[in-house]
């Protein structure tokens, strides 16, 4: 059974930044997605080690950082839901318009 499953724009955010960082390294790219998914794998075991942001989205959801990357989720889902993965230095306005879009 899968302990976690992605918002299909949370997939596509993966492959942008496999995308991204493969332009200039693979094997970045690959260690940066999958420390990434380790990290989703245990927020799945453990969900509610993420924090909330209230200045980003009154919703449930929860944040986790690990590489400069937020992995925004849903903690309260089962299986865990992903939302997003977003550069932690994109701007905060930037960052709550992605998410008023993710149902």
């Amino acid at each position: 059974m899968t302990r976690y499953d992605f918002h299909p724009e949370a997939s596509a955010d993966l492959d942008e930044i496999w995308d991204y960082i493969a332009a200039d390294n693979l094997d970045a790219a690959d260690r940066v997605i999958a420390d990434i998914l380790g990290a989703i794998d245990g927020l799945a075991l453990f969900p509610y080690q993420g924090h909330r942001r209230l200045d980003l989205t009154s919703r449930p959801l929860r944040f986790a950082e690990t590489r400069g990357y937020l992995i925004v989720y849903a903690s309260d889902e089962t299986p865990l839901w992903v939302v997003a993965v977003i550069h932690g230095r994109r701007s905060p306005r930037l960052m709550a318009a992605i998410l008023r879009t993710r149902e």
